[in-house]
């Protein structure tokens, strides 16, 4: 079969364009794949980080057409003729943020002409910092699509709110393995020059959504009881001086390390293998893409009950699911992980589930549903 993947892509970073590379090294196995990615992905003033693209070297490197043009619709049209002139048997939009609904709904109009099969994989329907105008551009888009890969049964139920009838299948997002093995957890700590003995780790970009300043506050707590630093490792996508005001206004400069640059993916291996455990603390959510980053390196998860991350971890068995927003609950959550020594445990559980979250079986799902 001969599809194609629009997305973002290398050499763009970030999540998004990790799982585009998983994705088409899987389906590349067996079809001709090719990707179409951004040439202009935001618009510099729109962009809250410092760098859109990743280096060379990245292990997230595989063949692009770094041609479309997010804002530039003489170009949307373009792009479609050019994947028409190919005559592939089917597109495959990644779906993540409204801002690329009329790129990507211009684009599937015209594909449909052509009778085109057309699959969103959806990891959000609508973004986590919504926006007036959301509902409307993604229906725009969303009711051109012939099928949907969901990744979370809460993104199921955003797009049913929005569109009725449709051809679905939620499937959990697959391991990260675009990050290798882990390493041992001593060595990855003296590569990062930490020396605690007890590390907890929240890592990616930086939003208000994510929830970093309850975790600072339930750090606040845990310090009372145990010896134990934060490590932070991802770029500020949010104002970074009120995270500073919030550390020194509760005396924990000692107690949190900031690595406030885009972590390379080749750097991943080490944070997580140092962590003894990862955090999300976050608000709002529909899934995370750092859930299966932990899996790949299985690490157990201590995570607020949103979205679709208890569908993954599981309270107890590979981690702990706490009620979003309670800095408290959140202490007592980390402080039961070390007083119960629960990591050995965690981590065998999440060994005998890592195979579930297969690109393999990812894949196999998707054939099966547009076989329908």
């Amino acid at each position: 079969m001969k599809i194609v993947i629009i997305s973002a892509a290398f050499p763009l970073r970030g999540g998004i364009a990790h799982s585009a590379a998983m994705l088409y090294r899987e389906l590349n196995k067996n079809h001709d794949v090719s990707v179409i990615t951004f040439s202009r992905q935001y618009p510099k003033i729109f962009f809250p980080g410092k760098s859109q693209t990743e280096d060379e070297d990245s292990s997230n490197q595989i063949p692009t057409e770094v041609i479309l043009d997010s804002i530039n619709p003489f170009n949307w049209i373009k792009v479609a003729n050019h994947i028409i002139s190919h005559k592939p048997d089917l597109v495959i939009f990644k779906h993540w943020m409204t801002f690329f609904a009329p790129c990507y709904g211009v684009i599937a109009g015209r594909l449909r002409k052509k009778n085109i099969k057309l699959l969103a994989v959806c990891h959000n329907i609508i973004p986590h910092e919504a926006r007036p105008g959301d509902i409307i551009l993604s229906k725009f888009f969303l009711k051109k699509m012939d099928y949907f890969i969901l990744l979370s049964k809460q993104v199921q139920q955003d797009l049913d709110k929005m569109i009725s009838n449709t051809k679905t299948k939620v499937i959990p997002l697959p391991v990260f393995s675009i990050f290798g093995n882990g390493v041992p957890k001593n060595d990855a700590r003296e590569v990062l020059q930490l020396k605690n003995e007890k590390i907890i780790l929240f890592f990616g970009f930086i939003r208000d959504y994510k929830g970093l300043d309850t975790l600072i506050e339930a750090l606040s707590i845990v310090r009372q009881q145990m010896n134990i630093i934060l490590v932070v490792a991802g770029e500020f996508y949010s104002d970074r001086q009120k995270y500073i005001t919030l550390i020194n206004k509760l005396n924990l400069q000692n107690s949190i390390i900031l690595k406030s640059d885009f972590i390379p993916t080749k750097e991943v291996k080490y944070y997580f293998s140092a962590a003894d455990v990862v955090v999300l603390p976050y608000k709002s959510a529909t899934q995370s893409g750092i859930v299966q980053v932990a899996v790949n390196f299985a690490k157990p998860v201590i995570a607020t009950d949103v979205g679709g991350i208890s569908e993954v971890i599981k309270d107890n068995e590979t981690g702990f699911i706490v009620e979003k927003g309670n800095p408290k609950l959140l202490a007592e959550a980390i402080s039961k992980f070390y007083e119960q020594q629960k990591e050995e445990v965690f981590v065998q559980n999440i060994s005998k589930i890592a195979d579930d979250y297969s690109w393999q079986n990812f894949v196999k799902q998707i054939f099966e549903l547009i076989k329908t």
